[in-house]
C-alpha cells in the first residue's frame, strides 16, 4: 500500500514525527466524500471486522441482543462486567470456558490488568479480549449443531458464513486470508469495502444490522471498556457504530448511512482517533462532543508539551 502523512507529532513548536496512512469517508449515498493514500488496496481491519461477524452469526441464529450483543463486538478492556459477560453467553450455550479457542490472555484495559495482578491471577482465554465474539460463535455453533472444536477452522460452516457476509456488506471479495491475534480467520478486504460495511450496519432501519448498530452504539462500554476511546466516540456521538482494530484500524459509520475507515501505516494506536475524528469533520460531522478525541497529547515530564494533529490532507 502507498499511504500518505496523515498525522503529525508536534513537541512544542518543533515537527518531531509523522504517521503515514490512507483514509477515507463515505457520504450517506456511498459515495467518496475523503480519499487519503490508496484505501482502495487490501488490508487487514483486524477487530474492526468484529461488528459483521456478529452479524453473520445473527443471521446464522445466534440469539443475543443489548450489552451481550455489544460484546460479540468487542475489543474488551477485561473489566469484571465483561468477564461475566462472556461467561453468561457460554451459559446460555451450555458450555464452559474450556470451549474458548481464543489466545490465553491478560486483560488490555490499564485498571482492570492492574486489579487482575493484584488479585495474583494469570493468563486465560475469558480475558483475551476477543473472548466476546468467541463466546458468540461457540453459541451460534451450538444453535446450529455444529462442531464447536473446529470453529476457527476456515472451512467451518460458521466461518463461510462469515466470509459471505463480508462480502455482501463490502460490495467485494475477499482480496487476502490469515489468522488473526485471538487465532479466528482475518479476512483482508479495502478500505472504502469496510466503510461501506460500517455504513450499511449503522444506517439500517430494521433487521439484524439495527441490532448489531442499537447493540454497539447503546452499549459502548461493553464494546471497549471504561475511558476507551472507541467507547468515548460511540457515546458521544449518539447512533455512531465504531469498532477499532490492531495495527492502526479503526472505522465508523453514522446513522444516516455514511462512514469512514482508517489505516495507520505503521500500526500505531495513538493517530487513530485524531485521523477518524478529522473524517468525520470531512464529512460535515458536528464532532464538538467528542473534540478531545480530535488531538492526542504529546507528554513532556508527565504534561502535556504538544499534540498529535490530523495532517494538512485532513484539515481541508
Amino acid at each position: 500500500m502507498v499511504h500518505e502523512v496523515v498525522a503529525e507529532v508536534w513537541r512544542g513548536d518543533f515537527l518531531e514525527s509523522v504517521h503515514h496512512g490512507s483514509v477515507v469517508a463515505l457520504d450517506a449515498e456511498g459515495a467518496v466524500a475523503l480519499s487519503v493514500g490508496r484505501p482502495g488496496d487490501v488490508a487487514f481491519p483486524r477487530s474492526s471486522n468484529k461488528p459483521v461477524q456478529a452479524l453473520a452469526m445473527l443471521r446464522l441464529g445466534l440469539d443475543l441482543d443489548g450489552e451481550l450483543l455489544a460484546l460479540s463486538c468487542a475489543s474488551h478492556s477485561g473489566e469484571d462486567f465483561h468477564v461475566e459477560g462472556v461467561r453468561r453467553i457460554l451459559a446460555g450455550a451450555r458450555l464452559g470456558e474450556d470451549a474458548l479457542r481464543c489466545t490465553p490472555d491478560l486483560p488490555i484495559g490499564e485498571a482492570a490488568l492492574a486489579a487482575h495482578l493484584a488479585a495474583g491471577r494469570g493468563r486465560a482465554p475469558v480475558y483475551m479480549n476477543c473472548s466476546g465474539k468467541h463466546a458468540a460463535m461457540l453459541a451460534t455453533c451450538v444453535a446450529n449443531g455444529w462442531s464447536t472444536e473446529d470453529y476457527l477452522d476456515v472451512e467451518h460452516p460458521l466461518q463461510r458464513g462469515i466470509a459471505a457476509t463480508l462480502e455482501e456488506l463490502s460490495g467485494e471479495p475477499v482480496g487476502a486470508v490469515g489468522v488473526d491475534g485471538c487465532g479466528a480467520p482475518l479476512l483482508g478486504i479495502s478500505l472504502v469495502g469496510l466503510a461501506r460495511a460500517f455504513g450499511r450496519i449503522a444506517g439500517a432501519t430494521g433487521g439484524p444490522e439495527r441490532r448489531i448498530a442499537e447493540a454497539m452504539s447503546g452499549h459502548p462500554r461493553w464494546v471497549g471498556g471504561t475511558d476507551r476511546d472507541v467507547t468515548l466516540l460511540m457515546g458521544g456521538l449518539p447512533g455512531a457504530v465504531a469498532k477499532d482494530g490492531a495495527e492502526g484500524v479503526y472505522a465508523i459509520g453514522l446513522p444516516n448511512g455514511s462512514a469512514a475507515a482508517v489505516k495507520i501505516a505503521d500500526g500505531s494506536a495513538r493517530a487513530r482517533p485524531v485521523v477518524v475524528v478529522a473524517a468525520l469533520r470531512a464529512l460535515g460531522v458536528d464532532v464538538t462532543p467528542v473534540e478531545e478525541l480530535s488531538t492526542v497529547p504529546v507528554l513532556g515530564h508527565g504534561r502535556a508539551v504538544g499534540a498529535v494533529r490530523p495532517a494538512a490532507s485532513l484539515r481541508g
